[in-house]
């Protein structure tokens, strides 16, 4: 079992601090949705401090999150059913064709620091703009890993989120793909048509 401490050297006003509970679920950056298993007080430098002990679903890491610091690292609740179509929108937005010349280690960059952001709708983004550009030239490997990695994040929110499997939600997004598609092949038909 992997166990990831996050520390702070300052510790902050902790009244307006996010509050969970053991059992709620939460998101936390980078990793996903997980399960706050206990709020442990430890005894560190002297001082006492309490944590809450976050399970992650997906892989079972378990990481311990000071309590007073959950808003510095991004620990928010899972979003809301009624946000998903928002989700499913920025999956559907349409891109503007661009040629892309940006080398494949600044695009990874900005990819992993959006899915650092733990904010549900860059990971869409990013899901959004590596599925588009894996249409039109291979990944590189740190691409694809994204790639899966921002699926894997968005999927397992937004089964949790509605309560349903995660086959349900893997269907909507492949509808959503498919309609995209779909409307490229028209609009190639019809440049074709307008050719001859």
């Amino acid at each position: 079992m992997e166990i990831k401490v996050i520390k702070k050297q300052t510790k902050k006003n902790t009244n307006n601090v996010r509050k969970f509970k053991v059992g709620d679920l939460a998101v936390y950056p980078a990793h996903g949705v997980g399960r706050i298993e206990a709020i442990e007080e430890k005894f560190i430098n002297g001082e006492h401090h309490d944590f809450y002990i976050l399970k992650v679903i997906e892989n079972g890491m378990v990481i311990m999150i000071p309590t007073w610091n959950v808003d510095q690292v991004g620990l928010r609740n899972v979003v809301d059913p009624d946000d998903i179509q928002k989700i499913y929108d920025i999956i559907d937005k349409e891109l503007p064709v661009v040629v892309d010349k940006q080398t494949w280690n600044r695009r990874y960059k900005e990819y992993m620091d959006k899915i650092k952001t733990g904010s549900i709708y860059d990971v869409a983004e990013v899901f959004r703009d590596l599925y588009h550009l894996k249409l039109t030239k291979d990944l590189s490997f740190g691409e694809r890993k994204l790639f899966d990695t921002a699926k894997i994040l968005l999927i397992t929110e937004l089964s949790t989120s509605k309560n349903v499997d995660e086959a349900e939600i893997k269907s909507d997004i492949k509808s959503i793909f498919k309609k995209i598609s779909d409307e490229e092949s028209s609009n190639m038909s019809d440049q074709d048509s307008a050719i001859e």
